[in-house]
């Protein structure tokens, strides 16, 4: 992209300036960088009274999470009238069964609706949709 700065896997990751990543609204940003955290095996690395941001601890892709008054979870699946949800995550999984499990034990809850055998829609404790699949 112009604009950006074009760096090789050599430069150590805090010295990069290359960064992408995602931002999710949240009623708690702490509490969602924690569990998401938690969940991908990820570093919180800043944080601010009203935002958090976690990593891999290498490359260059981030999660961001912002703190949003009002805040309002998505549905899933959509439905008129209501927050709708701008996108989703999702989590390539080797054992679908035992991911779900771990999820729900970190905060996490299997959405009601359920489209596919090889995938689970799961809502994050803010009500984010994410998917596991195999």
């Amino acid at each position: 992209m112009r604009g950006r700065k074009k760096q090789d896997e050599s430069t150590p990751w805090k010295e990069r300036g290359d960064y992408w990543g995602v931002v999710l609204d949240a009623p708690d940003a702490h509490e969602l960088a924690r569990f998401y955290a938690t969940l991908l095996e990820w570093e919180v690395d800043t944080s601010g009274p009203e935002f958090a941001t976690i990593h891999p601890g290498n490359g260059v892709a981030y999660m961001g999470f912002q703190t949003a008054v009002g805040y309002e979870p998505p549905v899933w699946p959509n439905a008129d009238g209501r927050q709708q949800m701008m996108m989703h995550i999702d989590i390539e999984v080797d054992d679908l069964d035992e991911a779900v499990a771990a999820a729900v034990e970190m905060g996490a809850r299997p959405a009601e609706y359920q489209p596919q055998t090889d995938v689970r829609v799961m809502l994050d404790p803010a009500g984010h949709p994410f998917c596991l699949y195999t």
